[in-house]
């Protein structure tokens, strides 16, 4: 017997302008209201990741579950502006309140970053021009001395770069007039960081090769993890001693990330130790905006949480300077290195290093997965079947739209991305679900009735594929993706009037 639809409805945060659609006035707009379920993505996030999202957030439980879902939309929004502003894109950010502004040199295209739900910011540099000054720092690295000059990165909220000075400006200003990049760009900022390498450490499960780091995702075939933590062709054991395998790729100083090809008797799942007797499952690797709530797991201090500061730092580590890590305000400790960094079920990246410590608190680096993924050709294995099972695409063919997802059991997401659309004439909307095999998955779609979520159309067989088909007036729709039983990847076909 299938579930009743009431516990379908769910709150909608950002309106997207999918199949033909433009976001509704606020008076019309479909009430967030008090949903009877929280969003699939902030349902699978473990007691102990919530309990240390309200200890080192500040927030109640409710609230962290609202803050997981709230960031990935926003995350979401974000990436896709970034594609169709194009160079007019100067950074995105999540301000404290919730808000996600997006930054643009192009006073027209203010209304794109409003239409999708986000609040505009007129600039001078766009984030090519920004970025273009860093890599200037970065080719000038060995000119910054580790000790004044920790490290650098772009500030979006700030329209500029930030190097970071130690003990006095003087190096940090001399190291800028060196690089010959735009000192109008750069803001010198004092700090007291100190960073450094986590070498004898690990988050999620320990593995040793002379020494100890942790596994960072399971990938098809193996592990990605922190490059300063094995050279290539180095033996690893696993968390019990046995022979585990070899790194097949390994990148420090100028990055930080590696590989291990695991054997045979090791098999990669979708999982992060949540080191209090359970696990997080991975459900895919979208990238959280600067603003986002993140959380890292690491043996010596567990969970902890922060928010992302900046992209495409370069920290300037004695050992040598790494660029394209991503800075937080989570603290770390020695033991900690090489951890999961997790953003609801969305993989993040692996620690790198950092500085202070998880009792006055600090600032920690990972090196984004989605980098090392793409360096080596892996795939990570997250929550959608077997080891790197994509999105089916054999059903649902000739849509005018498609959408792909991943659900594990009892889980619902709403299609297009997360929120809804809008027709302005009736007519018939067609909807197409493309499961994988061996799942019972459900497809609804729904109207807004001026005061709740209507089902108006499912298809609810025994089995992983759906279709529906409603002819209704104008209004506002949205798909409601259920995984009644069974885990793994979709994709969803659609067409409106």
């Amino acid at each position: 017997m299938k579930r009743r639809l009431a516990t379908l409805a769910a709150v909608t945060l950002l309106p997207v302008g999918i199949l033909g659609t433009v976001a509704p006035p606020a008076a019309a707009a479909p009430d967030n209201g008090t949903p009877d379920r929280a969003p699939a993505s902030a349902e699978a996030a473990t007691t102990e990741m919530l309990t240390a999202m309200q200890r080192d957030l500040g927030l109640t439980a409710a609230q962290a579950r609202t803050r997981i879902s709230r960031d990935d939309q926003a995350s979401r929004a974000d990436a896709g502006l970034r594609k169709s502003l194009g160079r007019a894109y100067a950074g995105g950010w999540i301000t404290p309140a919730g808000e996600l502004v997006v930054a643009v040199t192009d006073r027209a295209q203010a209304a794109r970053v409003t239409t999708a739900g986000a609040q505009p910011r007129l600039v001078a540099r766009d984030a090519a021009q920004l970025d273009g000054v860093k890599s200037g720092l970065d080719r000038a690295a060995a000119k910054a001395p580790a000790r004044s000059v920790p490290g650098w990165y772009v500030d979006a909220p700030t329209n500029s770069v930030v190097v970071l000075a130690s003990g006095g400006t003087a190096a940090a200003t001399a190291f800028v007039a060196a690089s010959g990049v735009d000192a109008a760009a750069v803001r010198v900022v004092a700090t007291t960081e100190a960073p450094r390498l986590y070498y004898d450490v690990r988050g999620g499960d320990a593995y040793y090769m002379g020494g100890r780091c942790s596994v960072g995702f399971s990938v098809t075939g193996g592990f990605v993890t922190a490059g300063h933590c094995g050279r290539t062709g180095t033996a690893t054991q696993g968390y019990n001693q046995v022979a585990q395998g070899t790194f097949r790729g390994s990148s420090f100083p100028g990055n930080d990330y590696a590989w291990v090809q695991t054997n045979t008797n090791w098999t990669p799942q979708p999982w992060v130790n949540d080191y209090a007797g359970g696990n997080v499952t991975v459900a895919g690797s979208t990238e959280s905006a600067v603003g986002a709530a993140i959380c890292r797991s690491g043996s010596t201090t567990g969970w902890r949480c922060g928010t992302v500061q900046a992209k495409n730092q370069t920290v300037n580590y004695a050992e040598g300077s790494v660029s394209g890590l991503t800075r937080t305000n989570a603290c770390a400790e020695p033991g900690d290195s090489g951890g999961s960094w997790l953003s609801g079920q969305q993989a993040q990246g692996v620690t790198s290093g950092g500085s202070g410590n998880c009792s006055s608190g600090g600032t920690t680096y990972f090196q984004p997965v989605n980098e090392i993924l793409s360096v080596y050709g892996l795939t990570l294995r997250t929550s959608g079947g077997g080891p790197g099972e994509p999105p089916p695409t054999g059903i649902c063919t000739g849509y005018a739209s498609t959408f792909s997802g991943s659900l594990a059991a009892g889980g619902v997401q709403y299609q297009p991305n997360g929120s809804y659309y809008q027709t302005t004439r009736s007519g018939t909307h067609r909807g197409c679900l493309d499961g994988p095999s061996g799942v019972d998955f459900d497809l609804y779609l729904q109207r807004w009735n001026g005061s709740s979520w209507v089902t108006v159309a499912q298809g609810i067989s025994a089995g992983p594929d759906e279709t529906t088909s409603y002819s209704g007036a104008a209004g506002y729709y949205r798909y409601a993706v259920d995984a009644y039983s069974g885990s793994g990847s979709y994709t969803l076909g659609a067409t409106a009037p």
